[in-house]
């Protein structure tokens, strides 16, 4: 009886310090904001801006401008889709075989993150449009198990390719002239806040960089 209760303590022990190591290793996996308020973005070097949200500085200040994309279930997605939200943009294309799939993983933990928070969307542009059509993006969506908070659009490829570089500044070739027929490829998440303004860059193939970009988010949030 002694030995069985020694046994049974020693289980209840041993459970408690697996309890202890897990709850450090999740401390660990989830990053905290680095700062209480996100500096503002509004050219290609990502050079941070600290202005406050009350500023009349930002009434000019560098915008997402409005747009007229299609999305995998066939809808209209504008500015208005994304009207006060806070929203993480991407560009990729469905038969990418090289940092695409990564990038969508990843998408897919803030999709996880953030599946019932109806202020958080998410936005993956096509830059294979015309390969990329409503079908195709649907069938993308439903192997990867994108929910209704991940809007995967296609559509006109220079109102595309002009919103990753000219407003996203997704790419970092810096002061190199870009055409239609330069392809755009980037790994980059790019953070938007409820005003449309740019809010962070992430390394979409980067976990370190996305938990950091979850973190954010919920900083973003309070503003």
């Amino acid at each position: 009886m002694r030995k069985l209760k020694k046994i049974k303590q020693n289980s209840i022990l041993l459970i408690g310090f697996l309890l202890f190591l897990s709850c450090k290793k999740a401390k660990r996996d989830e990053a905290t904001s680095r700062v209480d308020v996100l500096p503002y973005y509004n050219e290609a070097s990502f050079t941070p801006k600290w202005i406050d949200a009350k500023s009349d500085q930002l009434k000019t200040f560098h915008k997402i401008p409005d747009f007229s994309l299609t999305n995998q279930d066939g809808e209209n997605i504008t500015q208005k889709t994304f009207e006060d939200k806070v929203y993480v943009t991407d560009f990729f294309f469905t038969t990418c075989p090289g940092i695409c799939p990564m990038m969508t993983k990843n998408m897919t933990l803030l999709q996880e993150e953030f599946k019932d928070d109806d202020d958080v969307l998410l936005l993956s542009h096509s830059v294979t449009p015309t390969i990329d059509s409503v079908a195709q993006l649907k069938k993308y969506a439903l192997d990867k198990g994108v929910l209704n908070n991940w809007h995967l659009v296609t559509g006109d490829k220079k109102e595309i390719y002009d919103l990753g570089r000219k407003f996203y500044f997704v790419e970092e070739d810096l002061g190199e002239p870009k055409g239609l027929d330069d392809f755009l490829h980037t790994e980059n998440f790019v953070l938007i806040d409820k005003n449309k303004h740019i809010r962070g860059i992430y390394n979409g193939l980067n976990k370190n960089s996305v938990m950091q970009l979850i973190a954010d988010i919920k900083t973003l949030k309070k503003e």
